[in-house]
Formats: structure tokens, C-alpha cells, sequence
């Protein structure tokens, strides 16, 4: 059988159709980087009047303060935390939707939502949720004996950031995981329903590995959310505190770039964080990928 070849009936348009998408690119990413690669290397006055090279002075300046190196260890237990949360939960749900026969797509329109709201909008309903003064959760928990307040505890700030930032990546997971479940087929399940094998088992030992190609990318995609696109909501609720325990890499780049005005440290943070990332997704499409079946 011979296949149709498709052509372009101008030289140019395949140059010309890619050409916004390479625009994009080079504007709102590889120009970023260079720029704060070239800043990382600079050292600049408070009123950014002049500058001076100072080579990889502010990496190595970097990795001796204590207040970063704790920050890594920070990001690294928001990072597993949300993602972990926001899978799990999103999984659950998919989970519960897929078995339904009715009113299924309405609760898909409501399980979506959640994903339109801004992040700091997130942060800030969350806040008034877990707030010690107002908030029903400190009320409901002390009744339990227990007395929370984020302002204190570093580690009610931790949960208090990784829920809300979880709970606004929850429907981005929901989805894909719907999608992986409603392409397995019911072919397989029925047959292990005859077998004997009860809900659970079926779905730890069908269901579950059949969406290791979905659970895979959805892991890539939210180590990256929460690396990056995090900032909105500890801005909106802790801020970074207290005591710096919820000050991860993404904030303290704004901290140190934007209130302590040190901008060369700032940049090298952003590198820093870039290659972290960059690290993280070769090794998890290296290594982790091997274990997915397609």
C-alpha cells in the first residue's frame, strides 16, 4: 500500500509555521536564561547602577550559606509531598469517577474546576481554611487536642503550603488518570472479576500497572509544578515562614532578588534550580522510565 506523501506547496510556509512557536521559545525562555546566566556571574550595587564580574563567585558563595542549602532540603520534602498528595488524591477520584454510570460528566466539570483558580487565589482560600484565629480546620483540630497554628510550626506551614499547592494540581491529575482509565479495557477486568479477584486486587494487579505510562509523565509534570510554578501560593500564605521552613528554592530566588535586592546571588539561584530541574527529568526519563511499559 503506498502512502501519501504530503507537500507544502510554498518554500517558506514550513519555515513560516514554525516561526511563532520558535519566537515564543527564544523570547519568554532561552533569552530568560542566558540573561540570568549572564547575571549569575555579575555582581551588582543596591540601586543596579553598576555591575561587576565576579566570575563564579556567587555559586560559591551560594553553596556555603546555611540558609540555602537548607532551603534545598525544604524544596525537596514540599516537592515529594505535593506530588505525592496531588497524585494520590487525583488517582482516588479517578478512580471513583470511572465507576460511575451516571452524573459522571458533571462531576468531571466540578473535579476540573479547581485547575482555573489562580495560585495565589489558592493560597489565600487555604490560609483562610487552616487560619488559627478564624479557620475551621485549627478549630475542629483542637477539639481533637491538637493546636495548630502555621505562624509558629514550621511544620504546619510545610503542610499547610503542600495542601494547597496539591489541592490546585489535583484536577490537572484527575484528568490524565481519567483518560488512562477509560482506555483500559473492560475486557481484562471482567476477566479477572470471573477469576475471583476483588476491587482492589484488580486494580493493584491490572489497573495500577497499566497506568505506569500516565503515572510516569503526571510525576514528571508535577516534580516540575512544584519546583516552579509553586510560588503564588507560599507567597499568599506563609511567605517563606516561619523561620524560613517553608522558604523553598522558587521563593527564595524572590526573596534575595527582589527584597534584598542582591541580584547576582538571585541569578544564580535561578540557574541553580534550572539545572536541578533539568537533572531531575534526564534521570527520571534514564532511569525511572525504564520501568513503564508502554
Amino acid at each position: 500500500m503506498q502512502t501519501k506523501r504530503m507537500t507544502f506547496p510554498g518554500r517558506w510556509l514550513p519555515y513560516a509555521l514554525l516561526a511563532p512557536q520558535v519566537i515564543v521559545t527564544l523570547i519568554f525562555f532561552i533569552w530568560p536564561s542566558l540573561q540570568a546566566l549572564y547575571m549569575s556571574l555579575l555582581r551588582e550595587d543596591a540601586f543596579g547602577l553598576s555591575s561587576t564580574f565576579v566570575g563564579l563567585a556567587n555559586f560559591a558563595r551560594l553553596f556555603a550559606d546555611d540558609t540555602y542549602l537548607d532551603s534545598l532540603s525544604v524544596t525537596a520534602v514540599f516537592a515529594i509531598g505535593t506530588t505525592l498528595l496531588s497524585m494520590a488524591a487525583a488517582l482516588l477520584l479517578a478512580a471513583t469517577v470511572n465507576r460511575m454510570l451516571r452524573s459522571r460528566n458533571a462531576y468531571t466539570t466540578l473535579l476540573v474546576w479547581p485547575y482555573a483558580i489562580a495560585p495565589a487565589i489558592a493560597g489565600v482560600l487555604w490560609w483562610f481554611i487552616f487560619n488559627p484565629s478564624i479557620g475551621i480546620v485549627p478549630y475542629a483540630l483542637e477539639m481533637l487536642g491538637y493546636r495548630w497554628n502555621h505562624r509558629t510550626s514550621g511544620a504546619d506551614a510545610m503542610m499547610l503550603v503542600i495542601i494547597a499547592a496539591a489541592w490546585k494540581q489535583i484536577a490537572y491529575n484527575f484528568l490524565f488518570f481519567l483518560a488512562g482509565l477509560q482506555s483500559i479495557p473492560q475486557s481484562l477486568i471482567e476477566a479477572a472479576a470471573i477469576d475471583g479477584a476483588g476491587p482492589v486486587k484488580r486494580f493493584w494487579t491490572i489497573v495500577f500497572p497499566l497506568l505506569s505510562p500516565t503515572t510516569f509523565f503526571l510525576m514528571v509534570v508535577n516534580v516540575v509544578y512544584a519546583m516552579f510554578d509553586t510560588f503564588g501560593v507560599i507567597h499568599a500564605t506563609t511567605q517563606g515562614g516561619p523561620s524560613q521552613a517553608t522558604n523553598t528554592l522558587v521563593y527564595k530566588v524572590y526573596a534575595d532578588g527582589f527584597v534584598g535586592m542582591n541580584l547576582g546571588s538571585s541569578a544564580a539561584q535561578s540557574v541553580v534550580l534550572m539545572a536541578i530541574v533539568i537533572a531531575l527529568t534526564v534521570v527520571q526519563f534514564r532511569y525511572i522510565e525504564r520501568r513503564v511499559n508502554y
